[in-house]
This record gives C-alpha cells, sequence and structure tokens, in this order.
C-alpha cells in the first residue's frame, strides 16, 4: 500500500510539474489561448479516479511512458506502459472521450 502511494504522488508531481514544459515566450499557447493545455490533478483526486474507473464509473487509464526496464522493476498499480518512441492508435483506449493521465521520470 505504502508503495502505491508514492507512485501516486509520483504521477500527481509530474502532472503538476508539466505546465514547465510550456514553450518559451509567455503563457499563451500556439493560437493565443490563455487556458492551459493540459488540467491538473492533486494526488487524492488521482486516486479517486483510479477507485472510480477501477468500479467501472469512469473512463479513466493511467499511463506509463517511462523505459520498459523502470516500468518493470515499478509503477502505479492499473498503469498501462506504452513506448514513448512508438504511440501507436491501438495502444491508446478506443473512448475518445476517456480521462488520459500520463506520467514518467527523467533526468530533467
Amino acid at each position: 500500500m505504502k508503495h502505491r502511494h508514492m507512485f501516486v504522488a509520483l504521477a500527481a508531481a509530474l502532472l503538476l510539474a508539466m505546465p514547465g514544459c510550456k514553450k518559451p515566450g509567455g503563457s499563451a499557447g500556439e493560437h493565443g489561448a490563455e487556458a492551459e493545455a493540459f488540467g491538473r490533478l492533486s494526488v487524492d483526486e488521482v486516486e479517486a479516479k483510479m477507485k472510480e474507473a477501477k468500479e467501472g464509473k469512469l473512463a479513466f487509464h493511467v499511463i506509463d511512458n517511462n523505459a520498459r526496464k523502470v516500468f518493470d522493476k515499478g509503477h502505479l498499480p492499473g498503469a498501462k506502459w506504452v513506448d514513448h518512441e512508438n504511440v501507436r492508435a491501438e495502444d491508446l483506449p478506443a473512448d475518445k472521450e476517456a480521462t488520459l493521465v500520463f506520467y514518467c521520470a527523467n533526468d530533467h
């Protein structure tokens, strides 16, 4: 259980860090939109959504983009591994309305 909380915390921290990867030049997006391209979820929100998905109440998918060796060492329970360099349509859920959470760990 302790491992699960650690991975949920890691996923949430990575989600919160995503705005730091924006293109330089201000907060406006490619088309001048002020809104963020991605939403934010707290650790508790990710955990609650994972529970709802497990109960069949929500289309929510957690996708691990780490190297296969890193995924094999440990990942969020229920996370699916996807090769970030070779993502194919069949790697992603068919439900286009589903919420997707991608996470990885890197040195940057």
